[in-house]
């Protein structure tokens, strides 16, 4: 069972009676609907694509954490994003030439072959 805490915030009087009003009819608690309704809306969240990118967006931007992101989503999807921030954290090495690239001449031992469209023809036919 869930760990409870308490929470308080002021609401329209109008919202607080069709909140009243729900509950009774459904004869349940307050407590109960506001909860399930915001378990519904913050489903819906989660299944939203707009706010997974905006939740992604907060966990590689350091605004939210990892656990935070497992609460929302669901484990796979927070180890997806876990490993790919990780991915994107790593700097890849950028190749570096320690000579200068050799010329023409010496790579080809002198002889550049040069291409025309009548022996291309030619050994393609023969193929």
């Amino acid at each position: 069972m869930d760990q409870k805490t308490r929470i308080e915030f002021d609401a329209p009087k109008s919202l607080v009676d069709r909140i009243d009003t729900v509950a009774e009819v459904l004869e349940i608690p307050r407590t109960r609907l506001l909860t399930d309704a915001l378990e519904n809306k913050l489903d819906e969240f989660a299944n939203e694509e707009t706010f997974r990118r905006r939740l992604s967006n907060a966990y590689y931007d350091d605004r939210t954490g990892y656990d935070t992101v497992k609460t929302i989503l669901d484990r796979e999807e927070a180890m997806r994003l876990k490993l790919l921030r990780e991915s994107i954290d790593q700097t890849s090495a950028i190749p570096e030439l320690k000579d200068d690239l050799p010329s023409d001449d010496s790579f080809y031992d002198g002889g550049v072959a040069e291409w025309n469209a009548s022996s291309s023809s030619e050994s393609s036919d023969s193929v």
